[in-house]
């Protein structure tokens, strides 16, 4: 399993009522899960979680077989870091960097994605070139503008190709479509189906628009399966 959850529970400090219990979560390797809540479901904490940000109270976390848990926040970093391809809802695209040199940043931290992406193209930016091509955004004339001179659908695809750079086992996408039209979106979840099937990348989706859960193989609604029944904070 890419991931496995067992006996999960979390709280914010010791004294705090528990905000997320889940007895069991498996995702399979490839695998396109579309996660859906209302806001004070879950899915914000969930996704610090799975990513490493935070760490469980009780029960076992596992992701690509590793008990997040037992690692230090540093071996946490790395790990983030090397398996982890992250499209933030407001993006998180350093707006001082151009287009290619945003999709590329990843490698800076990971030598692991650097050899990756050093194996499907000839230099990092020719990588970074081919991911923008599948997300439609290989424009000569875009890729050495500042980001923030982008609309807001390109700077959803450029965080998406930053996310896919040197093929990461498990992404992870949070509301990553909530500023596009329907046709935009729809035409954005293909994009990045194409690019997850062609790197095995395992995709995790998060979204509370449940028009969307069609596209993917499994939904899962995280109201249903947290035990907890708190209402959170979504940032």
């Amino acid at each position: 399993m890419v991931i496995d959850i067992s006996n999960l529970e979390f709280s914010w400090n010791p004294q705090a009522s528990t905000v997320l219990s889940i007895d069991a979560l498996q995702v399979s390797p490839g695998e396109r899960l579309f996660i859906k809540g209302p806001s004070g479901s879950g899915k914000s904490t969930l996704l610090s979680l799975l990513s490493g940000v935070t760490t469980a109270g009780a029960g076992t976390l596992r992701v690509m077989g590793q008990s997040l848990e037992q690692l230090s926040s540093i071996q946490r970093d790395h790990f983030r870091a090397n398996h982890i391809g992250y499209i933030f809802q407001m993006f998180n695209l350093i707006p001082y960097l151009s287009v290619i040199d945003n999709v590329v940043l990843p490698c800076h931290f990971s030598k692991q994605r650097r050899s990756r992406a050093l194996a499907n193209g000839n230099d990092l930016k020719a990588e970074a070139r081919r991911l923008l091509t599948h997300l439609d955004m290989a424009q000569a004339e875009l890729l050495n503008r500042p980001v923030t001179t982008l609309s807001v659908g390109q700077q959803q695809r450029v965080a998406a190709a930053r996310a896919l750079m040197g093929s990461p086992e498990l992404l992870i996408a949070d509301e990553p479509t909530s500023s596009l039209d329907a046709d935009r979106r729809e035409s954005f979840i293909k994009l990045l189906f194409d690019e997850c099937k062609q790197t095995g990348s395992t995709l995790i989706f998060v979204s509370h628009d449940g028009s969307l859960e069609n596209l993917f193989d499994r939904t899962i609604d995280l109201a249903e399966i947290n035990r907890a029944g708190q209402v959170e904070v979504e940032v």
